[in-house]
């Protein structure tokens, strides 16, 4: 055997050419090894996020069908309320024919009027001026009555009011919106606001004997104040009051209903009218007139729609509730979207309920609350 043959073994440049291929193995090896780590964490990390998606796709699927069923059940009352107005009707009409020929129900009736042509009048005053417009039975006794509706809201739901008519029919006619939220764009559903709100209500109304209405009062002074000066002073059998039962403030009207013990102290305070009450340093005169007390007799119903709030479904959970609904009223607010000047907006999110409160349209006064 020669030398030449162990050459590779003896030569020390081979031996660390060797070594070195191995250790670039070795290297190569690692770098399989957390390459394959990096991948086995990739598909648990899907396998987690379907696991999510899987989730929330049974959890919007079981939402969907308690929302339908919730919509069929208010088409089933809705249907039903119908059946029940129906019957009712009837019933008011069979009743009609029978008063018709009792002689005491006509002679309740006459009482009834002759009543209230002794009331000069049983609402605080009001100024009033005739502009030269008719209306057909103007010489009926009417009460203007402020609409009040509260709307329960979904989750995933928004209203919006915009100052223009036109804008909110735009909108509605669009029906489905783009909106963009930052890196991402959802789309939600316009759909109008509708009521079945009362169109004719006819009322039979009576005086009360103990009540009386007082109207007038001083606005500078606590309403502690004036309902206690009262109290005295209609309690005092010289100024032609007696024992007083209570006093309660009426906030909406800034009146006082009194209620006396005896029935025929309220008719003789009426009948006066103007009153005199001292509040100490000064005295304020009171206007009294008698308190009557209503009944509905026949109400008509007819469906309204809200002609400017707009509602927003199908709108998801994707951020917090005020980022989101700013974002809603920036798209709703850009004449390119088909929008316009906002007056109000609110966001409802999933899971959530809110109850949005409408009132009398008018000129200064937002519809939704």
């Amino acid at each position: 055997m020669s030398t030449e043959d162990f050459s590779l073994v003896v030569d020390g440049e081979s031996l660390d050419s060797k070594q070195k291929e191995i250790q670039n193995c070795k290297k190569k090896y690692d770098a399989l090894l957390a390459e394959q780590k990096l991948l086995r964490e990739g598909i648990d990390m899907n396998k987690n996020f379907a696991k999510e998606f899987k989730q929330r796709a049974e959890k919007r699927k079981v939402s969907v069908e308690e929302e339908n069923k919730k919509y069929t059940t208010a088409i089933q009352k809705e249907k039903e309320r119908c059946r029940n107005k129906l019957e009712e009707q009837n019933k008011l009409e069979k009743e009609i024919m029978k008063i018709r020929e009792e002689l005491q129900s006509l002679d309740y009736k006459n009482s009834s009027l002759k009543k209230q042509t002794e009331i000069s009048t049983a609402v605080p005053e009001r100024r009033v001026v005739f502009r030269g417009k008719t209306k057909e039975g103007a010489h009926a006794v009417s009460f203007d009555v402020k609409s009040r509706i509260v709307y329960p809201m979904e989750g995933g739901t928004a209203l919006i009011t915009f100052e223009e008519e036109d804008v909110a029919q735009k909108i509605l006619s669009q029906k489905e919106h783009k909106v963009e939220l930052g890196e991402c764009t959802i789309t939600v559903q316009a759909k109008p606001i509708q009521f079945l709100v009362p169109e004719y209500v006819e009322m039979e109304t009576q005086v009360c004997p103990r009540r009386i209405l007082v109207s007038n009062l001083p606005k500078e002074e606590p309403e502690d104040r004036v309902l206690d000066k009262l109290d005295i002073h209609f309690s005092r059998t010289r100024n032609g009051g007696g024992e007083v039962e209570e006093t309660d403030m009426l906030h909406d009207s800034g009146t006082v209903v009194i209620t006396f013990v005896d029935d025929n102290i309220a008719k003789r305070l009426s009948d006066k009218q103007d009153h005199e009450v001292d509040f100490g340093k000064k005295k304020y005169k009171v206007k009294v007139t008698p308190f009557l007390n209503g009944e509905i007799s026949q109400m008509m119903i007819c469906n309204s729609e809200c002609m400017h709030t707009v509602l927003l479904t199908g709108i998801p959970d994707i951020m917090d509730k005020d980022n989101l609904q700013d974002n809603l009223e920036i798209h709703f607010q850009k004449t390119t979207n088909g929008g316009g000047e906002v007056e109000s907006i609110i966001y409802n999110p999933l899971d959530h309920t809110t109850l949005a409160l409408f009132e009398e349209d008018s000129p200064k006064d937002s519809q939704m609350v």
